[in-house]
C-alpha cells in the first residue's frame, strides 16, 4: 500500500481524474479574483469592500447548500461502483428537485436574508450600499447555481471529470469577459460584477444540463412508473440524512468565513478589502487541493460500492502524498511572490499594504489545511456525513471561536490565528478518524469519533 505513491498506473489514474478538476477549479476562484481585480482598480476601497461583503453572503448561501453537490457525488459514485443505473438516475432526479425547491425558496426570502445580513455586519455605509446592490442582483442566479451543483456532482460521481471541466471553464471564462465588459466597458460598477456572475451561472447550468442529457441517453432508461414510485419521502431519506449532516458541516465552514469578513469590516474598510484579497488567494489553494480530493471522492465512492477496503486505502495513500506536495508548492509560491500576487488584484496602496502585513498567515495555511480538503473528499465518497459534521463542530465551536475570543485584542491577527487553528483542527480530527478506522473503513460506524 505504501508503494502506491510510486505506482505509475495509479498516478496516471489520479491525474486523469484530478487534473481536469484542478484546471476547472482554478477557474472558479478566478471569478472571485476577476471581480476583485476589476473592482479593486476602481477609485475607492468601499467598492471592493462592497463586493467582498455581498459575494460573501452569496457564497455563504450557495456553499451552505453545497451538500447538493457533495451528497450527489458520494451516493452516485457508490451506485456507479455497484453498476446500479436505476439508482444513479433516481439520485439525479431527487437531487435536482431538491435543488430547484431550495433555489426558489432563496428568491422568495431574499429580502429577509439581506435584512439579517445587514443586521449582523457593522461595515461602513458605503460598503453596505454596494454590498446590497451586488446581493439583490446576484441572488437571482440561485435556482441555476444550485441545479448546477447537482448536475456537476452527478457527473463527478460517474467519473466524468472532463465534462465537468469544460462546463466550468467555459462558464467561468465567460464571467471574466463579462466582468471586464460590464464593469469597465459599460461602467456599471458593482452591479456589473453581479450581472456577470448571474449570466455565468445560467450558462454553466445550460452546459451541464446538455452534458447530463447526453450521459442519460447512453444509459438503460429507468421505467417512468418505477421512478415515480420511488419519488416519495422515504425514498429521499438517505439523501436527506446525508444532506443534513453536510449542511451542518457547511454552515460551520461558511459561518467561519463570513465571521472573518464581518469582523474585518468592523476593523476598517482597508482590512475587509485586504482580507477579501487574501481569502480569494486561499480559495485558489482550496480549489487546487479539491481537485485531488475529487479523485478521492470518486475512488472511495466506487470502492465502497464494491465493498473493497483495500482500494480505499490505496486511493487515500496516493491522494495524501500528492496533496502534501501541492500544499508545499503553494507555501513556496506565496513566500516568494505573495506581494506581487496581491498587487495583481488591487492597486489601492492602503489595501496592498494591509494585505502584505497579513500575508505570512496565508503562507503557512496550505500545510495546515491540505489534509482537511483531502479527507472531506474521502468522507464524501464514503457518504459518512456524520464524521464530517462532528469534525467541523469540534473545529468551529472548540477551536475557532474560543481562540478568536482569547486573541480578539490582536485584531485581524487574532482572526487569522483562529482561522489557522480551525484548519489544523479539521485536518487532525478527520485524519485521526480515518487512521483509527482505515482497516475497516467501509463498515465503520459514522458515529465513531477520534475526538
Amino acid at each position: 500500500m505504501a508503494f502506491s505513491l510510486f505506482d505509475r498506473q495509479k498516478n496516471q489514474r489520479l491525474w486523469a481524474l484530478a487534473l481536469p478538476m484542478i484546471l476547472s477549479n482554478i477557474t472558479v476562484p478566478l471569478l472571485g479574483l476577476a471581480d476583485t481585480a476589476v473592482i479593486g482598480h476602481l477609485s475607492d476601497a468601499w467598492f471592493l469592500g462592497g463586493v467582498a461583503l455581498g459575494s460573501t453572503i452569496i457564497t455563504l448561501l450557495f456553499w451552505l447548500l453545497g451538500f447538493l453537490r457533495m451528497a450527489t457525488t458520494g451516493l452516485t459514485a457508490q451506485a456507479f461502483g455497484a453498476a446500479d443505473s436505476n439508482q444513479q438516475q433516481l439520485l439525479l432526479v431527487q437531487s435536482a428537485l431538491l435543488a430547484l425547491t431550495l433555489g426558489i425558496l432563496l428568491l422568495i426570502l431574499q429580502n429577509p436574508i439581506w435584512a439579517l445580513a445587514d443586521y449582523l455586519n457593522n461595515a461602513s455605509t458605503a460598503v453596505v450600499a454596494n454590498a446590497k446592490s451586488y446581493f439583490l442582483i446576484r441572488i437571482w442566479s440561485a435556482p441555476f447555481a444550485l441545479l448546477n451543483l447537482v448536475l456537476l456532482g452527478w457527473l463527478l460521481g460517474r467519473q466524468r471529470p472532463k465534462a465537468a471541466m469544460w462546463q466550468l471553464i467555459i462558464a467561468n471564462v465567460a464571467n471574466i469577459f463579462l466582468d471586464l465588459w460590464l464593469v469597465l466597458g459599460l461602467d456599471l460598477g458593482v452591479a456589473g460584477a453581479a450581472l456577470a456572475s448571474v449570466a455565468a451561472d445560467i450558462l454553466a447550468c445550460a452546459i451541464a444540463l446538455y452534458v447530463v442529457l447526453k450521459e442519460l441517453r447512453q444509459m438503460p432508461t429507468m421505467a417512468l412508473n418505477t421512478l415515480l414510485e420511488q419519488l416519495h419521502l422515504q425514498g429521499f431519506m438517505r439523501l436527506l440524512t446525508l444532506n443534513r449532516d453536510i449542511f451542518i458541516r457547511s454552515l460551520c465552514l461558511q459561518g467561519t468565513f463570513a465571521f472573518m469578513t464581518f469582523k474585518g469590516a468592523g476593523i476598517s474598510d482597508d482590512t475587509v478589502a485586504a482580507n477579501a484579497v487574501l481569502l480569494n488567494l486561499l480559495l485558489l489553494i482550496a480549489y487546487a487541493l479539491d481537485g485531488i480530493a475529487y479523485y478521492a471522492e470518486a475512488e472511495v465512492g466506487q470502492a465502497c460500492g464494491k465493498g473493497h477496503d483495500s482500494e480505499v486505502q490505496a486511493a487515500v495513500t496516493l491522494a495524501f502524498g500528492w496533496s502534501l506536495l501541492v500544499a508545499g508548492g503553494f507555501c513556496i509560491l506565496f513566500f516568494v511572490i505573495g506581494p506581487q500576487l496581491i498587487g495583481l488584484l488591487t492597486d489601492i496602496r492602503s489595501v496592498r499594504d494591509t494585505a502584505d502585513h497579513y500575508l505570512p498567515w496565508l503562507t503557512i495555511l496550505p500545510l495546515l489545511a491540505f489534509a482537511c480538503y483531502l479527507f472531506d473528499g474521502v468522507y464524501i465518497g464514503a457518504a459518512k456525513g456524520a464524521v464530517m459534521r462532528n469534525s467541523m463542530l469540534v473545529a468551529t465551536l472548540g477551536c475557532f471561536l474560543p481562540i478568536w475570543w482569547l486573541l480578539q485584542q490582536f485584531g485581524n491577527h487574532g482572526l487569522w490565528a483562529a482561522l489557522s487553528c480551525f484548519m489544523l483542527a479539521r485536518s487532525l480530527t478527520l485524519g485521526g478518524h480515518y487512521w483509527l478506522n482505515r482497516h475497516h473503513f467501509i463498515h465503520s460506524s459514522t458515529t465513531t469519533t477520534a475526538y
